[in-house]
């Protein structure tokens, strides 16, 4: 189910919102390596509380798109490539950009109100455990259908928790929060009756 056999033109036809995803974070971690312009991007875009709270309310949205070094921009979109073509394929183009900018908005407006005003983050790690979140409602309701799924993206919901409290330097607040809003909208969307709605149009 999450092994990824297409090439690179069906990967993009078949899963533009991802693939369109992908390419923001690239470029906007190519633009920070750019003297003066890297840095200028990073800061203006970073989510500071301080700042927030300075009414500089656009950075509960960018910091979704910048990355502290490849190693986290490497894990954030490997995880977006591998597991999102296959909520977009089941979820649809829109939906599926909901639960991802979603998840991550919150995630980052959580992290304001919860954090202390000199706290700074970044990274796309809430929308992507928005998506993660919302595997976890599918799986609540194809436990039975779909036991493949469960066996495969529980596991990875309970390490990715367990991760996020044991490694230093994670925004706790933003993983868990954008789990829990994928699962809500989740359940929302993958209901048995809405599934057969959507089939019936």
């Amino acid at each position: 189910m999450f092994s990824r056999t297409e090439n690179f033109s069906q990967y993009i036809r078949l899963y533009p919102v991802v693939t369109v995803l992908l390419a923001l974070n690239i470029l906007v971690a190519l633009i920070g390596y750019i003297p003066g312009i890297g840095n200028q991007v990073y800061f203006s875009g970073m989510g500071i509380n301080f700042l927030i709270a300075e009414g500089e309310w656009w950075r509960l949205f960018t910091p979704m798109f910048l990355h502290a070094g490849f190693s986290h921009l490497l894990f954030n979109m490997f995880s977006l490539f591998v597991f999102g073509p296959e909520l977009e394929k089941i979820a649809g183009k829109a939906r599926f950009l909901t639960v991802y900018l979603l998840a991550g908005i919150f995630g980052n407006i959580a992290t304001y109100f919860l954090q202390p005003l000199d706290y700074a983050s970044v990274g796309a790690s809430g929308a992507i455990f928005g998506i993660f979140g919302a595997f976890g409602a599918l799986v609540y309701y194809t436990k039975h259908i779909l036991p493949q799924l469960r066996q495969i993206i529980l596991p990875i919901i309970v390490i990715g928790v367990v991760m996020t409290f044991l490694q230093p330097n994670i925004n706790v607040t933003a993983h868990i929060t954008g789990l829990i809003v994928g699962f809500l909208i989740g359940l929302s969307y993958f209901h048995p009756k809405r599934i057969i709605s959507w089939k019936k149009r």
